[in-house]
């Protein structure tokens, strides 16, 4: 092996992979030495390949974190302690003396039976010891049935009697109301991440500025007495209208909050400490240079890149009235999920609003200007080349640096699991294939010119399980695409439930699964937010959108592409035959109502411990949300729904549906 293979390897990056084809797939050395070089190990010569090397093992062996499983011995790192005893200080303040042992693979500590972070005091040095449960919670651990199912909207879609523009927490609090009278147990949304308000072009969910504070736009005014200005009701958001709407609806808001809603708000400030003020005055500044054209911190003046610094500290006093504004409307904006939560529990769904964690945040956002020693710099994180995309993807977002996760505690991974579940009865973790590995691609490289890197999986997956059972929520994880080997099993035995999407699950012929072969430790979808709805495929739109925008296969005719759609509806038709959901002849493809009935019929009856269906396959909307792969050429994030959510749902077509999925899974 090469030095650079070696210090490759030590950094965590994977010099030899397969991709989704099954290909073995090598790094090249260029490639190695300009991911190595963003990670801070300069790979140029063998002299700093020796000096990367030597830090990059002095890092680890100072690496202060360790992680458990409750009731098990806890194995130590090489030259951590001696044979005798060892000191824990638990979480809740108490002292407790556990003898140290040696064995055929070295020195480990006895048993520890106390979940949580606890500090263990060795000879040497401290070190910080996660304890966690088995597993993560799981819906039979809330739900009195065994199988459950729920519902999924786009927050923003949603209607309301209010004829606001676009969709609220409080357009979700009636629809969680709604759907929990008709027996749903959860209702998963998109991400509701802080955005940048200051941009109203900015308004993907999964491009967040941060992932520990709410995107303010969904925060109800009313529920501080102002009710918010109201818009067409158009069958397209127009954001560029609506969001300098609502944010004169939040400025108005604040202006003329009462004094007992102040002293709450300010109360509520004051507990969140530093964070939110440093988040509060990103917004400020945003807002402030977004007219010079500036898209993040980095084109801010030089002195404004420090939070810390004078000249930050001087803006925020000189700014203080737009600091406080931004931070009421972030707990405006909680206070208003936090209603919405309520009222799906109170409408009796056992899990309530389950959280979408976006997979990383914009580079140029809110904390990668507060906390950038936690990220990952000079890297985006995407995907490689594959089928579906030939040139391979690059998100344009980062995320957390493995080096700084173990330095730090793991602190950002928990403070983000716990702003996720901090409204919520669970969360869907967006790419769980990242708890494993990432795509990361120096910043002016090719998307292929990248490497995967590795994560501390077992660390973090003990972690997502202290934290499922301190918020009583379940974990979702999507875990679609080219799944690293030996993954699904170690999500599966830590409870976090994986996702079995109707048109992935399919033999090597083609041939769809019958629902009883699913796996039962996974939620049952018909569809995601980045597929064609049911009606959708069944009536060939995704075919008309991939044709319109020349996205259709290579050498492949439109009179081709819908032949094979015609066979691919007959062999669905045929496995929904099969399994008792459908009956009766082939329906038209310009009639796919039977057909969308007898679908979320055929996903409802699978094993699977939750089933969770779209909205728009409720309702048997033939668009989709979001098509990968476009910006303006396909409106995504920017359709609603037909009518408001009561209205959806008393319909007799949509009844019925209804009627059937909640038949299935009891």
């Amino acid at each position: 092996m090469s030095d650079l293979a070696t210090l490759a390897r030590a950094a965590g990056l994977q010099i030899d992979w397969t991709d989704a084809a099954g290909h073995a797939q090598h790094v090249s050395d260029e490639a190695l030495r300009s991911v190595l070089s963003a990670l801070g190990y300069p790979a140029e010569s063998d002299r700093m390949i020796g000096e990367s090397l030597a830090k990059c093992r002095s890092e680890e062996a100072a690496c202060s974190f360790l992680s458990a499983d409750r009731g098990q011995p806890i194995p130590l790192p090489p030259g951590c302690g001696t044979p005798g005893e060892a000191e824990i200080i638990l979480e809740n303040g108490e002292a407790i003396t556990v003898p140290i042992e040696r064995g055929k693979d070295g020195l480990s500590l006895s048993a520890v039976d106390a979940v949580g972070y606890h500090r263990l005091r060795l000879s040497s040095r401290e070190l910080l010891l996660a304890v966690a449960p088995e597993r993560c919670l799981r819906p039979r651990d809330l739900c009195e049935r065994p199988r459950s199912w729920g519902a999924a909207v786009q927050t923003p879609s949603l209607r309301s009697d209010a004829q606001r523009p676009y969709g609220d927490f409080a357009a979700l609090a009636e629809a969680a109301r709604s759907f929990g009278r008709t027996g749903a147990d959860a209702l998963a949304i998109s991400p509701a991440h802080a955005l940048f308000p200051g941009d109203p072009a900015r308004f993907s969910p999964y491009a967040p500025s941060s992932r520990l504070f709410l995107n303010i736009l969904l925060g109800d005014p009313a529920l501080v007495g102002h009710a918010p200005a109201a818009g067409e009701q158009s069958e397209l958001i127009d954001w560029d209208a609506a969001i300098p709407r609502r944010m004169a609806d939040l400025r108005q808001a604040f202006a003329q909050l009462g004094d007992a809603q102040r002293r709450e708000f300010e109360t509520w400030r004051m507990q969140q400490g530093e964070e939110l003020e440093r988040h509060a005055i990103f917004d400020a500044l945003f807002e402030h240079y977004a007219l010079s054209g500036a898209g993040g911190w980095q084109g801010w003046p030089d002195e404004y890149h420090d939070p810390a610094g004078a000249a930050v500290a001087l803006f925020a006093q000189q700014h203080a009235e737009d600091v406080s504004f931004y931070a009421f409307a972030q707990w405006l904006a909680a206070t208003s999920l936090d209603a919405a939560h309520q009222a799906a529990r109170d409408s009796g769904m056992t899990i309530g609003i389950i959280a979408d964690l976006a997979v990383g945040m914009d580079g140029g956002g809110s904390h990668a200007w507060s906390r950038r020693e936690e990220l990952l710099t000079g890297l985006s994180i995407g995907a490689p080349p594959d089928l579906l995309g030939p040139q391979g993807q690059n998100w344009g977002l980062t995320s957390f640096s493995p080096a700084a996760l173990k330095r730090t505690g793991f602190a950002a991974f928990i403070a983000t699991l716990r702003a996720a579940f901090d409204h919520a009865g669970g969360v869907r973790i967006d790419h769980i294939l990242g708890l494993s590995r990432l795509w990361v691609i120096p910043h002016g490289a090719a998307s292929g010119e990248g490497a995967y890197l590795t994560y501390p999986t077992e660390d973090m997956l003990r972690i997502l399980a202290i934290e499922s059972h301190r918020a009583r929520g379940i974990v979702i994880g999507e875990d679609l695409g080219t799944v690293p080997e030996g993954l699904r099993p170690r999500l599966e035995r830590r409870g976090v439930l994986g996702m079995r999407v109707l048109w992935f699950e399919q033999t090597d012929d083609g041939d769809f699964l019958p629902p009883a072969a699913w796996d039962e430790e996974a939620v049952a979808m018909s569809g995601t937010h980045d597929l064609f709805t049911l009606a959708g495929w069944w009536s060939e739109r995704d075919i008309d959108w991939n044709r319109k925008l020349f996205r259709s296969p290579a050498g492949v005719t439109e009179a081709e592409e819908r032949a094979t759609r015609g066979a691919d509806r007959k062999r669905l038709w045929g496995a929904l035959l099969h399994s008792g959901a459908a009956s009766g002849a082939l329906p038209p493809a310009d009639e796919p109502g039977a057909f969308v009935e007898a679908a979320l019929a055929h996903v409802a009856s699978a094993p699977c411990e939750l089933a969770i269906l779209p909205l728009e396959d409720l309702a048997g909307l033939r668009e989709q949300p979001n098509l990968p792969g476009t910006t303006d050429e396909h409106p995504n994030w920017r359709r609603r729904m037909p009518d408001t959510t009561p209205a959806l749902l008393a319909r007799p077509d949509v009844i019925r549906r209804i009627a059937r999925v909640d038949e299935a899974r009891r």
